[in-house]
């Protein structure tokens, strides 16, 4: 707790982005996470072996201290976590990142840090490239590992998380998950860090763990010296530094309200999503790691909408193995079992992830060789993740998911190659659900336009709002110059997404909704009035959801969108729906909106 003789010093407040909800009082504890400085220079001849020798070394020290790491949370009981090492151990033994090196060492004649840093630049240069946020911040885990060898190759100390005495806000300028995993709720009360974003595996580590958490502030840990008092607000990604009485007296009030509305959701993780007259909303998991499906389990999750599949491909010289992906694919259906798990066939360009996949550079990739186009190009890749896939589906309720679908000649030509896939694997003697359900994601405007047409030829469609929005509106959200137009509630998306509901009605086919509209309370009855009746999102948002839904009564639904429907503006959209939802919903909380 905060020593109240400090408080009197002059108040900062700082802004990042909250990554991990709830709020903390506490003091500073810095910790030397910074980037070492590596200095390339040029080696003789003769030094090229021994600095081979260091370089390999450096490798089996770090891999020696994420095994320790392992051991600890053994020790710990905290086995979930062990996913999240085991990334890290597998970029670490990575044949081209310890190829690329060493082939550096001896053709360029430089020192093994100043090798290692030219290939850990490659590597993160093509993560950056990657327009979708969540795989773009897997190139921070690479960057984490490399940094881990560097120090090890510099024979440079770090000191450790476990090694803390009191309760604590850690500032650091980066975490490893290897941290975060070893943090002690005893200890650590929250942390802060200059780098990182809401989608890193550090992240998602400190909402699996209920510890709050604000990244992305960039210098903080040259702005904040060691013992300085500070409030933590994860729910608004803010900071504030020597609080003054007033402001200390406000967040403990917000904390009391937050820990009581945190303990009112928690009572809803296992209830049912039916609405107040008795429909029943399927609410469900986006993922894409192993530690994800119990935090999603835990959450009240009834199947998972979107099982990504692109970190297996990424940062490696070959795709993953057939039996690679099956083991992984079927973990994830044993374990939500007999509930739905909705996997997505590769949803990324070839240029950015596998180096033995040679694609010319493009001009405009968001819109080039990516996603079911390259899987379609690249039919070997393809074949062998469906052959996982429908593998996987002897163990659980399955189902197959192609992603930036634009019309019905590629639906066709995907289907022909499941189609003969499961020839295979009928002669093979191999067992897989042969009533597989096959559905698309409808995220293009020429999916929107011919929704109709398409919803006869598939299963389900789930719409990815995320990418629906920005191909709709032609924006770049993550162009800070133009991400003001990025609006979810823009009337051309309502529009939008009533099209793809009365087509998939029409046809009798399920929807889903898996982007990011889904998690927000307010679009989400928006969702259910216009008929969706599957909701998938992060974890964490599946209670708040929930919780609205169940005061929901349907009744009101076409008076809803009847009012919204009528609006000519994004703004006049969300001033509608907020006093539509207040006038139907007198009770529902603000969502500490405070």
């Amino acid at each position: 707790m905060i020593n109240l003789a400090k408080i009197d010093m002059k108040q900062t407040t700082y802004t990042g982005i909250a990554a991990s909800p709830g709020i903390a009082i506490g003091e500073v504890r810095l910790l030397d996470r910074r980037r070492i400085s590596v200095q390339e220079h040029e080696i003789d001849a003769t030094q090229v072996e021994e600095e081979i020798r260091i370089f390999l070394e450096a490798v089996d020290r770090s891999r020696e201290q994420l095994e320790k790491v392992q051991e600890g949370l053994v020790r710990q009981s905290k086995t979930e976590h062990f996913y999240i090492i085991d990334t890290q151990l597998l970029i670490l033994n990575d044949k081209m990142l310890i190829d690329s090196t060493t082939e550096l060492i001896r053709t360029e004649l430089i020192n093994a840090a100043g090798a290692l840093k030219r290939v850990l630049h490659r590597f993160v240069t093509v993560f950056e490239q990657i327009e979708d946020e969540y795989l773009r911040e897997r190139g921070s885990d690479v960057e984490l590992v490399g940094e881990r060898i560097i120090r090890n190759i510099s024979g440079m100390e770090q000191s450790q998380v476990g090694e803390l005495e009191r309760r604590s806000v850690i500032v650091a300028h980066d975490l490893s998950p290897a941290d975060t995993c070893q943090l002690d709720a005893e200890h650590v009360v929250a942390f802060v860090t200059d780098l990182g974003g809401r989608t890193s595996h550090t992240a998602i580590l400190a909402r699996s763990m209920e510890i709050p958490a604000v990244v992305g502030l960039e210098k903080i840990t040259r702005q904040v010296p060691d013992n300085t008092p500070v409030i933590v607000d994860g729910n608004s990604g803010v900071l504030v530094c020597n609080p003054d009485k007033e402001t200390l007296k406000k967040y403990l009030e917000f904390k009391r309200r937050y820990e009581f509305y945190k303990k009112q959701l928690r009572s809803y993780c296992e209830l049912p999503a039916v609405t107040a007259d008795g429909k029943l909303i399927s609410m469900q998991a986006n993922i894409e790691f192993q530690i994800e499906v119990d935090i999603a389990l835990n959450n009240g999750a009834q199947g998972i909408g979107l099982l990504r599949t692109e970190f297996m491909y990424m940062a490696r010289s070959k795709p993953p193995a057939e039996e690679e992906q099956f083991q992984s694919y079927k973990k994830a259906a044993e374990q939500f079992s007999p509930y739905p798990v909705t996997i997505r066939t590769l949803d990324i360009g070839g240029d950015k992830f596998v180096s033995d996949i040679c694609l010319d550079d493009e001009a405009n990739p968001a819109m080039g060789m990516r996603s079911i186009r390259l899987s379609l190009w690249e039919k070997n890749l393809f074949h062998i993740q469906l052959r996982a896939i429908l593998r996987a589906s002897a163990f659980g309720n399955v189902r197959l998911m192609f992603p930036m679908i634009s019309g019905l000649a590629e639906v066709r030509s995907c289907k022909k190659i499941v189609a003969q896939v499961m020839e295979e694997l009928v002669a093979e003697g191999v067992n897989f659900d042969r009533n597989i359900e096959v559905g698309i994601m409808v995220e293009t405007p020429s999916a929107v336009f011919v929704a109709d047409i398409l919803a006869s030829e598939v299963d389900f469609f789930s719409i990815g709002t995320n990418d629906l929005i920005q191909y709709c509106l032609a924006v770049d959200r993550g162009n800070e110059h133009v991400a003001y137009l990025y609006e979810p509630f823009h009337p051309a998306i309502l529009r939008a997404l009533k099209h793809i509901a009365d087509s998939a009605d029409a046809a009798g086919i399920e929807l889903c909704v898996c982007g990011e509209m889904a998690a927000e309370p307010m679009f989400s009855i928006v969702l259910v009035a216009l008929g969706y009746t599957q909701l998938s999102m992060s974890s964490q948002g599946i209670s708040r959801v929930k919780k609205l839904i169940r005061q929901w009564n349907t009744a009101h639904s076409d008076e809803l969108l009847d009012s919204l429907m009528e609006q000519k503006t994004a703004a006049d959209v969300l001033r509608v729906l907020k006093l539509k939802l207040a006038q139907y919903l007198p009770q529902a909380d603000p969502d500490l909106d405070y």
